[in-house]
Parts: structure tokens; C-alpha cells; sequence
């Protein structure tokens, strides 16, 4: 059985998540009064990553759910002892920012179109799936994948190889038969490898951080969708 569907991550693959957040965030800062306190935006935003990196991989754990993750990533901002309604009312201001439909990579909709129908479509997010389906239904691309898997129902968030054994089961499909493609040299391609898919790291900004973690030579490495079908291509080949 050859490569059968295209299973693909979701922020910083076909949203972007970091452009997009960083837009948000600083036009919520600067609403709030808060970039005073910092040296300059780019040191606001940095905090605020690193907020997020820290309370979001508590939310992967299973230690805090989503809403309870976005509301002590307000707290540990702002440094102050909200409410549970105070987070929630100020993370709410700040999500009033974003504008998820200007987020989708401008390379998304010609590689599905050259994707498909050769191809079966599917997504796998470690995130929570009522806030994936709005996103994708604002960037107005949710119909063209069949399965959404996010980690919040899955019970298990990449890399861990029953997150990608999870959409697998959901297509009907052996792991042997499908690719997966994301922004993660780690969770995404070399963790979709180890589970028995076919991983492709989507290197979008030329190297990363996670990649030093990773033989990152032995891996699939594309630089845009462009490149995706030829490389589906050559795994279709090489897998007959």
C-alpha cells in the first residue's frame, strides 16, 4: 500500500500562529498601557512566548485544561492575582485582536488543490479542537480536511506516538500509509517517523531550536508546500 493521505499539523504549518499572535499581542499590549514596562516590543512579545510555552505544555500534560492555561498565562504576565473572570475578561480582550482568516499561508490552498483528490486530508493538533474549528472555519479551509484530532480529546499530545496512531485509527488507514507534514523538526516529523508514519519537517524559517534536538539530516525537509507533492511523489515511489 502506498502513501494514501496527508495528515497535517495546523499552527506555524498552515496558519500562522507566530506572525499572527505576535500582531495580536502587540496591538493588546499597547491597548492595555502595558509596553511601558518592557525595554521594547520585542521583549514584550518574548515574555509573553515564553508565558505561553511554559503554562500551554502544563495544558499538554493534563494539568490545566485550555481555558485554565489562557487564564495563568494572563496571571503570570501581568503579574498579578486575577480572577478567574479577570483572566478570562482580559485574555478575551486580547483574543479580540486577532484576525485568524488573515492567517493562512498563502502556499496552503495550491498545494491542497494539487493534493487533491490524490490524496485524503486530515489534521492532528496539539491543541484544543473547539478552538481549531473556529480557526479553520475563519480561514475557511475546515471542509477540506475529513478528520480534526487535537490532543484535548486524543488524550495523548505529540510526540507521543498514540497521537499519531490516534488519526491513523480515525482514517482507517496503517500509519505506513500516511504522511505527516508540520513546522516541528522534534514533535512533528521525527515523532511521526518513530510512530510509523512518514514525517516531513516543513522548515519554513530555515532552521529552529528544535532542530538541534533531532538528526535533523536524516529527515524530510521541505522549505514550502510548493515542494510537497514532488516529495509524495518520491516517497510513493520508494514505498511500492
Amino acid at each position: 500500500m502506498g502513501i494514501r493521505a496527508v495528515v497535517w499539523d495546523i499552527d506555524d504549518t498552515l496558519f500562522d500562529y507566530t506572525g499572527t499572535d505576535r500582531a495580536a499581542a502587540l496591538r493588546h499590549f499597547e491597548a492595555e498601557g502595558l509596553l511601558s514596562r518592557f525595554p521594547g516590543p520585542d521583549a514584550a512579545v518574548r515574555r509573553w512566548r515564553e508565558v505561553m510555552e511554559v503554562h500551554y505544555a502544563r495544558f499538554l500534560a493534563g494539568e490545566t485544561d485550555f481555558a485554565g492555561q489562557r487564564r495563568d498565562r494572563a496571571r503570570a504576565f501581568l503579574g498579578e492575582r486575577l480572577s478567574d473572570a479577570e483572566a478570562d475578561a482580559w485574555f478575551r480582550r486580547y483574543r479580540a485582536h486577532w484576525r485568524p482568516a488573515d492567517g493562512l499561508f498563502p502556499d496552503v490552498l495550491p498545494a491542497l488543490a494539487s493534493l487533491t483528490p490524490g490524496y485524503r486530508h486530515g489534521l492532528l493538533s496539539n491543541s484544543d479542537t473547539a478552538h481549531q474549528e473556529l480557526k479553520l472555519r475563519a480561514m475557511g479551509i475546515r471542509d477540506r480536511f475529513e478528520v480534526l484530532l487535537c490532543s484535548d480529546q486524543v488524550g495523548h499530545a505529540k510526540p507521543a506516538p498514540e497521537a499519531f496512531l490516534a488519526v491513523c485509527d480515525a482514517m482507517d488507514l496503517p500509519p505506513r500509509a500516511v504522511a505527516y507534514i508540520g513546522d516541528r523538526p522534534d514533535i512533528d516529523a521525527a515523532a511521526a517517523d518513530a510512530a510509523g508514519l512518514h514525517g516531513i519537517w516543513l522548515d519554513r524559517a530555515g532552521g529552529s531550536a528544535a532542530a538541534a534536538a533531532v538528526a535533523v539530516a536524516a529527515l524530510r525537509r521541505i522549505s514550502g508546500l510548493a515542494d510537497l507533492p514532488g516529495l509524495l511523489a518520491d516517497l510513493a515511489r520508494a514505498t511500492r
